[in-house]
């Protein structure tokens, strides 16, 4: 490959990405614009399903921030539109279970799914999380089987790459962190029968899809291998 032509690529790629950002901005500005009310009462599910999430994003919210200063541009701006995103859910989720008297944690992590549902999930006897990891292995102890949580080893190696490492790391962990965050959201949607935790469930599914189509696009640009 020629200099040139590299220069072309890495050209399309970016300016694909941009257009993708914006596309993707545009997607979820409904979230920033639209105030969901707040339930008027949280029912079982509906409580476990927004314990669950908060802490599931919060994770993702520690990876932003482990991701090297000098990884690919394209992919620092991805991070911070997760980040702005995952942020302002954060405090929607917490709000709520202020309002409902609910701690942030949830006691029985991942108890508000059907059992066929978290097991197929969670693919194992629940003392393990998605990724093969223990529970013990990760940054929250109350997540113990939720799906696509990175392992603290995971966490401190992103922690510690640089450049293009850091942004395969990165993509990586955080398409499977989305993979397990859609597949909660989806669960939610599919059992609860309407309500404002439904219709949040549904625009978290929408969101996190087209984010995952981004970073698709961003590693095959960097010749990476989506996760295993």
């Amino acid at each position: 490959m020629t200099e040139t032509t590299r220069r072309l690529r890495e050209a399309t790629a970016y300016s694909i990405a941009a257009v993708l950002l914006l596309v993707l901005g545009a997607a979820i500005r409904p979230l920033f614009l639209d105030d969901p009310a707040t339930p008027e009462m949280l029912s079982a599910v509906e409580l476990g399903f927004v314990q669950d999430m908060a802490t599931h994003h919060h994770q993702a919210l520690i990876m932003v921030q482990r991701l090297d200063p000098g990884a690919d541009p394209a992919v620092r701006g991805v991070a911070q539109q997760i980040d702005d995103t995952q942020r302002a859910e954060i405090g929607m989720l917490l709000g709520w279970l202020r309002m409902a008297g609910a701690p942030a944690a949830n006691p029985d992590p991942m108890g508000w799914m059907p059992d066929e549902s978290h097991d197929s999930h969670s693919g194992h006897d629940g003392n393990r999380t998605h990724n093969g990891h223990s529970g013990d292995d990760r940054n929250s102890g109350h997540a113990t089987s939720m799906p696509g949580m990175a392992g603290q080893e995971q966490l401190d190696s992103l922690s510690a790459a640089r450049g293009r490492a850091a942004s395969v790391l990165f993509l990586q962990l955080m398409q499977a962190h989305h993979d397990g965050g859609i597949a909660m959201a989806r669960v939610a949607d599919a059992i609860l029968a309407d309500g404002v935790v439904k219709q949040v469930a549904r625009e978290m599914i929408s969101g996190q899809t087209q984010e995952s189509g981004l970073i698709a696009l961003l590693l095959n640009r960097l010749e990476a291998a989506p996760p295993g």
